[in-house]
């Protein structure tokens, strides 16, 4: 059987969603433009791009960047965009060679809507110390936050409260069997993210996107000391 996870739902639904989802990314990129402006990027690396260009919303970050220039990607989906002038078919929570940290340290490291997906505490801390590793001056992630009352991924209210093994056995008995198992969707709220981030050498503060004056996506800023 195919993946599930949308069959619920119908194109129009989910469209609608997606056209939320669109505005509320090139509000993180105003963000993100108001956050780098001091500093002179050189090169900018994207962490977890997709390869999924149906929805308008898929990597709309990274090609909404004005002004800068040489961009990397880090996904392990297959990217055959020319976006991108180096690429690497890996996963960000996985270890990377010295070669590997030379060729893809950027000034300016990005990832939205990554970190939820990439399993439980264990490798979000893993991907987080990994951004930090390629990172020059400033990164920066976005991420749903889980304290919003609807779930844009299951596009359903207030479930994703309750204890997280709770939510996933009802995900797996109403048949959003991807999204019920952690390795597909570890949704985090600020306090999740203060306890994942030990670096020492790092200060950081959070932005946030709001909808419905509620806020919607946490964004973390990170800059070397």
């Amino acid at each position: 059987m195919k993946n599930n996870k949308n069959l619920i739902y119908s194109n129009n639904h989910n469209k609608f969603f997606d056209k939320i989802i669109l505005k509320k990314r090139l509000e993180i990129v105003k963000i993100i433009q108001s956050q780098i402006k001091q500093f002179n990027i050189k090169d900018v690396l994207d962490i977890g791009t997709t390869s999924d260009f149906e929805n308008q919303s898929s990597n709309i970050i990274i090609k909404n960047l004005k002004n800068l220039k040489n961009y990397k990607s880090i996904s392990d989906q297959k990217i055959i965009s020319t976006f991108f002038k180096k690429k690497l078919k890996k996963s960000i929570t996985n270890n990377f060679t010295k070669k590997e940290l030379k060729n893809f340290s950027s000034d300016l490291v990005i990832s939205n809507a990554t970190i939820e997906h990439v399993g439980g505490i264990k490798e979000q801390k893993k991907m987080l110390t990994n951004m930090i590793k390629l990172t020059k001056k400033i990164f920066i992630i976005s991420t749903p936050n889980r304290y919003y009352p609807i779930d844009f991924h299951t596009k359903l209210p207030l479930i994703h409260w309750l204890p997280k093994s709770i939510h996933r056995i009802i995900l797996k008995l109403i048949g959003l069997n991807f999204y019920s198992k952690e390795n597909n969707l570890n949704l985090l709220c600020e306090a999740d993210f203060n306890y994942i981030i030990d670096q020492k050498n790092i200060n950081y503060k959070f932005k946030y996107i709001k909808l419905f004056k509620l806020k919607s996506n946490l964004i973390l800023i990170g800059k070397k000391i």
